[in-house]
């Protein structure tokens, strides 16, 4: 099988540790470890007859919920087949730009939407959006991911507002966003209606441990969004992923254990990896570290597969990083607990 550019490919993992997918304890895929919400799993189960019915095209009830949750209106969202679907249609509205400037090191998919529509890119350091960009950037789009994906790094809400004047669209991805406690998240969506150039784009699978349903979605001004419903195909979020939707961003109670969970998880795990001088964890606001490591990744996942039916994110698809990182999420402390046993006991000095 190809080596996958995204982490959580289960099969490959299992072919090379000779194990069932099921088998693999998965550190590559940053999905919050506490599983589907109890909310969904009942919804999903008691409403197995929409699969006879075509979703509602429009997603009323689910850009609704969402609305709510956001202080915004209905007009302001439109709902994709992950935040993937919503990448590429900003993408495309953005291809008669002079180019498009992506973050470095970059999420894979971001440089896959832009090359789809042939636009010429730029790729940024990390302190450009601190220091600020030299050269004139007016007729040019701007992606951001925020927190920002493989690093962990957040920034302020100042420091990404001054750009929203200088590039003629700004696509901010706050995939990540849902894992910062709402009082500290520095999102940019009350900006929205201020700044027509501004797209702020969100993903429900990684906090609410959905990839496998897709969605995500997109608040941007409402012009915007009636054109893209008219660009895409219709029904692409299907009807167990729009009511899955509508619940989870309500439930309060598993909002809660999540930030429980997080903050003692990641700082318990960083200062265990701090143990061990092969490897440098990155400081973190999220759920996954980047760890710098003095064996290359790619030979330190073959190994982690093979002896303990770990997989890690290696980061050859991060030009950038290579076999100098690799990326894991935060899970359980016993599961955190099992891979810093594997680490030590695959490279005991």
């Amino acid at each position: 099988m190809v080596r996958p550019i995204h982490g959580g490919n289960l099969d490959w993992a299992a072919e090379i540790a000779g194990c069932a997918p099921d088998d693999i304890l998965d550190f590559s895929a940053s999905i919050n470890p506490l599983g589907i919400p109890p909310s969904a799993i009942a919804l999903i189960r008691d409403n197995i007859d929409t699969l006879q019915h075509y979703p509602d095209p429009s997603y009323h009830k689910l850009r609704k919920a969402l609305a709510d949750h956001h202080g915004v209106t209905p007009e302001q969202i439109v709902v994709g087949n992950g935040a993937a679907e919503l990448l590429t249609w900003g993408a495309y509205e953005g291809s008669k730009l002079t180019d498009f400037y992506l973050p470095s090191p970059c999420f894979a998919d971001y440089r896959r939407a832009v090359k789809t529509f042939e636009i010429p890119t730029k790729f940024y350091p990390l302190d450009a959006l601190e220091k600020g960009f030299k050269e004139d950037t007016s007729p040019s789009g701007l992606i951001i991911n925020n927190p920002h994906n493989p690093t962990g790094k957040l920034w302020d809400k100042p420091t990404l507002q001054r750009h929203l004047n200088k590039f003629a669209l700004v696509i901010i991805d706050e995939a990540f966003m849902d894992f910062i406690t709402p009082e500290y998240a520095p999102s940019l969506i009350d900006l929205v209606t201020d700044y027509p150039n501004l797209i702020v784009v969100r993903s429900l699978t990684k906090f609410y441990a959905i990839p496998g349903l897709r969605l995500g979605y997109a608040i941007t001004n409402p012009q915007r969004c009636q054109t893209w419903q008219q660009w895409r195909d219709p029904w692409s979020v299907n009807n167990f992923a729009s009511l899955v939707g509508e619940t989870v961003i309500k439930d309060q109670e598993f909002q809660q254990k999540t930030y429980q969970w997080l903050t003692p998880a990641r700082i318990a795990l960083e200062n265990a990896l701090k143990q061990n001088p092969l490897f440098a964890p990155l400081p973190s606001a999220v759920n996954f570290l980047l760890v710098k490591t003095k064996i290359p990744s790619s030979q330190l996942q073959q190994k982690l597969l093979k002896q303990s039916q770990i997989l890690i994110r290696d980061c050859l698809s991060f030009p950038e990083l290579g076999d100098d990182f690799f990326r894991i999420a935060i899970r359980t402390p016993q599961e955190n607990q099992r891979l810093i046993d594997a680490l030590n006991m695959a490279y005991d000095p």
